[in-house]
């Protein structure tokens, strides 16, 4: 089995020894995301929604650049900064699947990259 490397633009960089993503064996496994905006480096905002929304574009992209779309993810982790942005992320999350929803955790961590209020990774199907 190979392993092909996602890279696009249109999400930020890798800020460590790890891809955006990676398609292997007929699945998608996308690195978590924070939300920094791929042309500044620098976070979309300082609130949990404009991060959460910026967290969900970039996801967009790397699954876009993989020939993939929501429908297709499977699995989703979702760390949060605070557990009482739950409500915030989960409303914004929810308007990117709509219909079948992957399988998914949330929980709350003591720090994530960067200081950052959220991140998300995900694992779908690339065929």
């Amino acid at each position: 089995m190979k392993k092909e490397i996602i890279k696009t633009p249109n999400a930020p960089a890798a800020i460590g020894p790890y891809s955006q993503a990676v398609k292997a064996g007929g699945m998608l496994y996308c690195s978590g995301q924070i939300a920094l905006d791929p042309k500044t480096g620098e976070f979309a905002g300082n609130d949990i929604t404009s991060q959460t929304e910026q967290v969900m574009k970039n996801i967009s992209a790397i699954l876009e650049e993989a020939g993939c779309t929501f429908s297709d993810v499977v699995k989703c982790h979702i760390f949060l900064a605070t557990m009482g942005d739950f409500a915030v992320v989960n409303e914004i999350y929810g308007r990117y699947f709509t219909e079948n929803p992957p399988a998914r955790e949330t929980v709350a961590v003591k720090t994530l990259p960067k200081n950052a209020l959220v991140e998300i990774s995900c694992i779908a199907i690339a065929d």
